[in-house]
């Protein structure tokens, strides 16, 4: 089969857990004798470029970094995607595997790869859930996790409370219906856009609808995410649920808990991207409510890529004021990520988004460190709750803060317990094998 996967960033100009999956899965599609292609759109580029990725072919094309309103809402393509879609033309897949939907990677774009004669397969990797949660996250004003039925009007308020819009405000502007706020399309900036909410949410879902009806298969990562878009009505049969995985090969366990049980201070790692939906500032709460005597030590660890990172992580400071048991380590190269999680005697993954996985806390499992998180997502799903890890609700670092006290006084009842009932990590290869099935069956 010819194959192309195609992705809203990627490697090496950016390191996350979708492009590191999509390059694991490229990985095995071209062991198993696959041609394999990655296509990407690059904002703020000049021109289109081709490389190499690991020996597989890489396209990227030049999106705008500053979209239209109209194309960030994905009623017109995308100013550049129009290379994509002569690429496909010249290229002929069998199969294009949509990793995101969204600017650059929408309905026009897999109406080219179909236009192409290939089948189309489309994972959602992200909590937005195609075009479901405007929001991005599935977090009810940010706060809890919502029910994720799509309702014009308390979606919109949602949206815009998330947009800096108070929140008494944001529920008078919701109130419009969306035949009304369709007339506000045609007012400019950001008025027309916040009057204009619930007209896009009632939109979304008819891209959803359209989605749905373009891709041969849907995938999803979690158990939750399949169960949310039923209940929204997507056909229960164009579903398909395939959970993250890990390239096994990478990873090795470290001496189990009876071999080299825990000893304190217990070392608690935070690895991945200083966003704020990542939930660092909770675990920066917590950490700091603690006691300065608490036997515990944190190592927050994660690329710092823009202006927003730097922001995030000077309040992270700001909030551990010089707590000498914390420490802010540089990004780590991907291959050295099985050595870090091995140090680290429990992984802390916070999130305050739905996440398919986070797949470090896949890879921490491989290499045998237990995983403390949130109730969300993968997480909710991956943790055994008290049993291989514990888990708090999103945003509780409250609650958070007991976690840590627990393990910091008493690790062998708590970190080495949790280190004994482990499940073993999924694999990639298992993935990649699920996908050719899925790739298989559409091509039939």
């Amino acid at each position: 089969m010819r194959i192309v996967q195609a992705v809203g960033w990627y490697l090496p100009d950016r390191v996350g857990g979708t492009e590191i999956y999509v390059a694991a899965l490229c990985r095995h599609l071209a062991a198993a004798g696959h041609q394999v292609l990655v296509a990407a759109p690059e904002a703020g580029a000049a021109a289109a470029r081709a490389y190499d990725h690991e020996g597989v072919p890489v396209f990227r094309y030049p999106i705008p970094r500053a979209p239209t309103r109209a194309e960030a809402q994905g009623l017109v393509a995308v100013r550049g995607a129009d290379l994509l879609h002569g690429w496909l033309l010249r290229e002929r897949p069998d199969v294009v595997h949509f990793h995101t939907v969204g600017t650059g990677l929408g309905l026009a774009e897999i109406r080219a790869a179909r236009a192409a004669g290939a089948r189309v397969i489309a994972t959602s990797h992200a909590a937005s859930l195609g075009f479901t949660c405007l929001r991005g996250t599935m977090m009810r004003w940010g706060e809890r996790v919502c029910d994720g039925i799509t309702r014009p009007r308390a979606c919109a308020a949602c949206a815009l409370e998330h947009r800096g819009v108070p929140r008494a405000l944001a529920h008078a502007i919701a109130s419009i219906p969306p035949r009304l706020g369709r007339h506000a399309r045609r007012l400019s900036g950001r008025i027309g856009t916040a009057l204009a909410m619930t007209d896009l949410v009632a939109r979304n879902q008819i891209l959803q609808r359209d989605l749905l009806a373009l891709v041969d298969r849907f995938v999803v990562l979690t158990e939750w995410a399949r169960r949310v878009l039923v209940e929204n009505g997507a056909p229960p049969a164009k579903l398909a649920l395939s959970r993250l995985g890990v390239d096994g090969s990478a990873f090795a366990r470290k001496p189990c808990a009876d071999e080299r049980p825990t000893r304190r201070p217990v070392t608690v790692g935070y690895l991945g991207r200083f966003e704020r939906i990542k939930g660092a500032p909770d675990l920066a709460r917590a950490v700091a409510s603690l006691p300065r005597d608490a036997a515990i030590r944190v190592e927050f660890r994660g690329p710092i890529a823009d202006a927003s990172d730097q922001a995030c992580v000077r309040d992270l400071r700001a909030l551990l004021d010089g707590d000498s048991r914390v420490a802010f380590a540089p990004a780590v190269a991907h291959e050295a990520v099985p050595g870090v999680l091995a140090r680290y005697d429990v992984l802390c993954c916070p999130s305050v988004c739905l996440e398919g996985g986070p797949t470090v806390a896949i890879e921490a499992h491989a290499v045998g460190t237990p995983v403390i998180g949130t109730r969300i997502g993968g997480l909710a799903e991956l943790v055994d709750d008290g049993r291989s890890g514990r888990l708090v609700a999103p945003g509780d670092w409250r609650a958070l803060a007991g976690l840590l006290a627990d393990i910091a006084r008493d690790p062998a009842t708590t970190v080495d317990r949790w280190r004994r009932s482990l499940p073993r990590a999924r694999r990639m290869d298992e993935v990649a094998a699920e996908h050719l099935t899925l790739y298989e069956d559409a091509l039939r």
